[in-house]
């Protein structure tokens, strides 16, 4: 969803707003073409709802921030490495009692 939601901004930043929809909900749909599959598999797997909702955060974060850093040129910040490390917290948590 990084690529539907923020994609458009680096690469339709002069297009008319339903170019950058329709670019937005063709992305989505191949990642949820993926991504229900995944999830039921998972369910059937004995996953709570929390660990697959923590695990899909995780999974952002490490989506996400070199994403930020590559094709936006943003800063690394420490701040990101606190968070994933927040999120590691979440996943020893969540997954402990499985």
């Amino acid at each position: 969803m990084t690529l539907a939601w923020y994609g458009h901004l680096k690469f339709l930043h002069d297009a008319p707003l339903w170019q950058a929809i329709l670019f937005g909900w063709v992305i989505a749909l191949l990642e949820y073409s993926l991504m229900i599959p995944a999830t039921r598999m998972l369910a059937q797997q004995g996953w709570s709802l929390g660990q697959m909702k923590i695990s899909q955060e995780v999974l952002t974060l490490l989506v996400f921030v070199p994403f930020m850093i590559l094709v936006f040129k943003q800063p690394f910040k420490l701040d990101y490495l606190w968070a994933g490390l927040c999120l590691m917290g979440c996943v020893y948590f969540v997954f402990r009692s499985a």
